[in-house]
């Protein structure tokens, strides 16, 4: 009843004109820039976050999380249109859209994965409203041993994503490299500045992540030498009626997708892998899954309900623990940083009014996203039909006056461009960057708190086993990390036991 109480007080901040605002601009900002090649959410947050620093914190965390929200939904366009993902968890949204549209049915296509979208993100704001207290409450009870022990589960819960888990731990390692440059905030000592008094600040993780998404993107964008040609869309009430009244029979596959999304949010698995395992699920349980792929309805509504739900969910651990679920979740953690807000269980304490005005905004951002993007694709699609060669000078020099306005510094620049290379090599040799920017995000707070608990215990390793909620937590988060190698090792022992019957 309390979080009731304070979710309508959120209600009433969340609904100021002000507020309204900004929900507004940062949805169609997030869709320009979810439609653009070489931006996604993680970069259009970061490039955009030095515009709000003058901002009230709760307008300003309310705006950069409408841009995610614009992102989510405008990755189905592309997907729909031209076949060209916007976002890597639309990439499972083009194997039935793109079908969809060539036979004519890209409105019917886009209003259902629109609709998937605001119903799973509806789901994920749901669980975050009712759950997040809870675990903030129950995280107050943690000391130094058990925050260690949280994120050593974060950082091993990603080891065991994607397709290669060395490569994971290799980008990890790149992160917290790069969050050990400056000064140690436990001694007070100098680590890796090289006598450049201009690192004493640390790598700034703002250039970094403009680098790594925005450059990194646009090199191999103009490496890929894209064109476009699509199909055209055209939404009217009675395409979304229709529409709408074909969604009941999918009840049971958006229910479905709506917890697969939740829960890698959450464990952060990311909305790429909940899209995907949404899409494979719903074919497996469809009595017409052998037609997926031809341009089945249902084959749009899964991966971007799931995709949806996952990238939602991610704020819940962020807000109720201070540990990112996604890259995008990571930028906002470090915005809230600047801003001087500390995520984590005190923030529901502490500063009550921004928390539910942001989750009140959810619900609100959520509904005019949906009503956006169902009245202006025309619009957004024919954004696509710019030249690259016209889109890609812009989307450097929109990145460059974001780098530079972090610490109005030429060096920051030249970082960008060093990362935006960097991005590019890691792009080419298929290593992820989501875990890289969780470590780099992470990596200072996971120190200290491993710090203070090796000086309370004296230097005792015991420390991490000390109760059954740090032990538990600790035993799980070594068992993700050697994970690939005993499931590694089981397939292989199969294999000889199957090759010895055979003989």
């Amino acid at each position: 009843m309390e979080e009731l109480e304070a979710l309508f007080q959120g209600f009433a901040l969340a609904l100021s004109w002000y507020n309204i605002g900004m929900m507004a601009i940062g949805i169609v900002l997030g869709i320009v820039i979810g439609v653009l090649p070489g931006l996604g959410g993680p970069n259009g947050v970061a490039i955009l976050l030095p515009l709000t620093f003058t901002m009230p914190p709760t307008s300003a965390i309310i705006m950069l999380s409408c841009i995610y929200w614009g992102t989510l939904f405008a990755g189905a366009i592309t997907s729909v249109l031209f076949n060209i993902p916007g976002e890597t968890h639309s990439v499972a949204t083009t194997f039935d859209g793109y079908p969809l549209a060539q036979q004519g049915k890209a409105g019917e296509a886009l209003t259902a994965a629109f609709t998937g979208s605001f119903i799973g993100a509806l789901v994920a704001v749901l669980l975050i409203t009712f759950l997040a207290p809870l675990v903030a409450k129950f995280a107050l009870k943690f000391g130094p041993p058990e925050f260690f022990a949280v994120y050593l589960l974060t950082f091993c819960s990603f080891v065991g994503t994607g397709k290669d888990p060395f490569k994971n731990i290799i980008s990890m390692m790149l992160g917290f490299g790069l969050a050990a440059i400056g000064m140690d905030t436990v001694s007070g000592e100098l680590r890796m500045t090289f006598g450049w008094s201009e690192l004493l600040r640390g790598v700034d993780f703002l250039i970094v992540v403009i680098g790594l998404f925005g450059v990194g993107e646009i090199l191999i964008s103009m490496e890929e030498g894209l064109a476009f040609d699509g199909k055209s869309a055209k939404i009217n009430a009675k395409v979304v009626l229709e529409t709408w009244k074909k969604l009941p029979r999918y009840w049971l596959t958006l229910i479905r997708s709506s917890i697969i999304g939740c829960w890698m949010g959450i464990t952060p698995g990311g909305a790429t892998a909940a899209s995907f395992m949404g899409y494979g699920i719903a074919k497996r349980f469809s009595k017409d899954g052998d037609k997926f792929g031809s341009g089945m309805l249902e084959g749009v509504i899964a991966p971007e309900t799931a995709a949806h739900a996952s990238g939602t969910a991610a704020l819940l651990p962020m807000l109720a623990l201070g540990i990112p679920g996604s890259a995008t979740a990571a930028v906002l953690l470090g915005g809230l940083m600047i801003w001087g807000l500390q995520p984590g269980p005190l923030l529901f304490v502490e500063q009550k009014d921004f928390v539910w005005g942001l989750i009140a905004s959810m619900y609100l951002s959520n509904i005019a996203g949906l009503i956006i993007v169902l009245s202006t694709v025309p619009l957004f699609a024919a954004i696509l039909r710019i030249p690259f060669s016209i889109i890609a000078p812009i989307i450097i020099v929109v990145c460059a006056i974001g780098a530079y306005s972090v610490h109005s510094a030429m060096l920051d620049i030249w970082f960008m461009v060093l990362f935006g290379m960097v991005g590019y090599l890691l792009k080419k040799l298929d290593y992820p960057l989501a875990p890289l920017v969780l470590s780099l995000v992470l990596g200072d707070r996971a120190e200290a708190a491993f710090r203070q608990a090796m000086m309370g215990s004296k230097g005792a390793m015991e420390i991490f086993w000390s109760n059954s909620l740090v032990g538990s937590i600790t035993t799980v988060a070594l068992l993700m990390l050697v994970w690939p190698v005993l499931s590694f090792a089981w397939s292989k022992l199969g294999q000889l036991r199957s090759a010895g019957g055979s003989r």
